[in-house]
């Protein structure tokens, strides 16, 4: 969570050392990609910080500016990653249909989405839809985390496979439901 400048400032660090080339100028201009998904990031960064820090109180005027551009990127962009979810270095590879519901997901860091996944609990009458996704996960295109359910470290999850119960660290699932299909030897980062 960030809770001060020196967190702001490590967390958008690491998110423009995963996006992997410089954003610049020219990225601005060619309309490309890994631009939208770098403001996207850099504005929920900085939406982060402002929920959380409480003073100065002028600091309420910056939340409700990056809220605003938060919103708008969202229906633009096609993507919703909800404020204070997502570990430092969460790299989502480009805009497309990504859904994640509030607090009670957890991103480590390091993660690497890719389009069309949902993030969600299995029915709606169940109060308990904790979503926790370890450090260094590869979660591919058409992925649904369905919680609640926990996801370890180093795991690789398998396009359109559907998650509906614990993955162990360093490993490959796949299927609908997702099941183990082999041990990673080395980590993915």
């Amino acid at each position: 969570m960030i809770a001060s400048r020196a967190d702001l400032n490590y967390y958008l660090k690491e998110d423009a050392k995963r996006i992997g080339r410089k954003v610049g100028l020219l990225n601005l201009l060619s309309g490309s990609e890994t631009y939208r998904v770098f403001r996207y990031f850099h504005n929920l960064r900085y939406l982060e910080y402002y929920m959380n820090v409480t003073t100065p109180w002028y600091h309420i005027l910056f939340y409700y500016w990056h809220l605003l551009i938060h919103r708008h990127f969202s229906v633009k962009f096609g993507m919703t990653v909800a404020p204070n979810v997502a570990g430092p270095g969460f790299l989502f590879v480009h805009p497309g249909f990504l859904r994640m519901a509030g607090p009670p997901i957890q991103i480590g860091k390091n993660c690497t989405v890719l389009p069309n996944v949902l993030i969600g609990k299995r029915r709606p009458d169940l109060e308990n839809t904790e979503v926790v996704i370890g450090d260094n996960c590869y979660i591919s295109t058409g992925v649904t985390i369905l919680g609640p359910v926990r996801i370890g470290n180093n795991v690789i999850i398998a396009a359109h496979s559907v998650v509906t119960k614990d993955v162990q660290d360093n490993c490959l699932v796949a299927g609908i439901p997702a099941k183990f299909i082999k041990y990673i030897d080395k980590p993915l980062i």
